[in-house]
């Protein structure tokens, strides 16, 4: 099983591709409605990942008290 290398920046950089594609004037109504569903799951996905690190963040901080 190999392992996930993505970065806060990798995140970073899928949230602005996402603002990207949905401010694109040529998508047809069924494009943007699926542009917006995967806009809805990768923002779901991503305050999720956001939480995990304030967990881990906290943890370090506990630990290190």
């Amino acid at each position: 099983m190999s392992k996930v290398r993505n970065t806060l920046g990798d995140l970073n950089n899928h949230l602005f591709e996402m603002m990207e594609r949905l401010n694109d004037d040529e998508l047809n109504d069924e494009q943007l409605e699926k542009e917006l569903k995967r806009a809805d799951s990768m923002t779901k996905i991503s305050q999720q990942i956001l939480q995990n690190g304030e967990l881990q963040l906290k943890a370090i901080k506990h630990m290190d008290e």
